[in-house]
């Protein structure tokens, strides 16, 4: 509830004006509405599903994981292991298995891959935005399966056994979550134009309203609740044993509500697809 209310909610309006008038916004800005629509849709949606798991809990129900920390990948083929996984495991096991998946030779399993990807842009809308999006997706992809190290990252997390991740894995985190923010351009754009335009001004302008930057609070406050818990997303973190131990952090959290929630409400993401 607190992904969906308070982090995708209250900077939807920030990302409605970025997109609806990025015509007339530096690329510095337009950066920020892409990095915003990356973690209002996360949040929406993995809020969404969160909140589906927890109440079936209250029934009795076990349901899946649909989102294990997208946002930690460090390549793409993690990253769609990692982002809404009851859609990608149901291509896998009705589409991508049954075409042939990646036993009939490499050249095949491209063009299940590429079939897939198509797939899923279709799923989401007939707009060559979602269909360019799914493309831009098996593009990003096809590298990593060709020399087999799509499924490097299967059982590992980053910083597993350590506090800090290494160096190296900043790195491969802050890649990936580029492309992906990328390709978020593509969805959430009305127009394919749109989406280049976006992207141009995005690459060759550096002007930036700083005064529209308080949005990244909210995005460093998940992202540092998400590291705590990267282990295991079930994990609840504030039990009676660690209260005391993070007072100072709920209190971070309460000042950062009170100071910068909007109230504004909007639909789930996910509702129109």
């Amino acid at each position: 509830m607190f992904k969906k209310v308070v982090i995708a909610d209250s900077i939807a309006p920030e990302v409605n004006d970025i997109f609806g008038n990025y015509q007339e916004l530096g690329g510095g800005t337009l950066w920020l509405g892409a990095i915003y629509f990356a973690f209002q849709i996360y949040c929406d949606f993995s809020g969404y599903s969160d909140i589906a798991i927890g109440t079936s809990k209250l029934f009795g129900f076990e349901l899946m994981s649909n989102f294990k920390f997208p946002y930690f990948s460090r390549n793409i083929g993690e990253f769609w292991r990692r982002w809404h996984i009851s859609l990608s495991t149901w291509f896998r096991d009705y589409l991508y298995i049954p075409l042939g998946g990646s036993q009939k030779g490499k050249w095949m399993s491209i063009r299940n891959i590429f079939i897939i990807f198509l797939v899923s842009g279709f799923w989401h809308g007939a707009n060559w935005n979602f269909v360019f999006w799914g493309l831009f997706h098996s593009m990003l992809f096809l590298p990593s399966f060709i020399f087999n190290t799509n499924r490097k990252y299967t059982a590992s997390i980053i910083a597993e056994n350590t506090l800090l991740p290494k160096p190296k894995e900043i790195i491969q985190i802050g890649t990936t979550f580029i492309v992906v923010t990328i390709g978020w351009v593509f969805f959430r754009s009305d127009t394919l134009e749109d989406s280049f335009i976006f992207l141009y001004k995005m690459i060759f302008e550096f002007d930036i309203n700083l005064s529209r930057a308080y949005g990244l609070l909210y995005i460093i406050l998940l992202t540092t609740l998400d590291y705590m818990i990267r282990t295991n997303e079930r994990n609840i973190i504030f039990t009676k044993n660690k209260l005391a131990n993070n007072s100072l952090f709920i209190l971070f959290i309460i000042s950062i509500v009170l100071l910068f929630f909007k109230e504004t409400s909007a639909d789930f993401i996910y509702f129109q697809f």
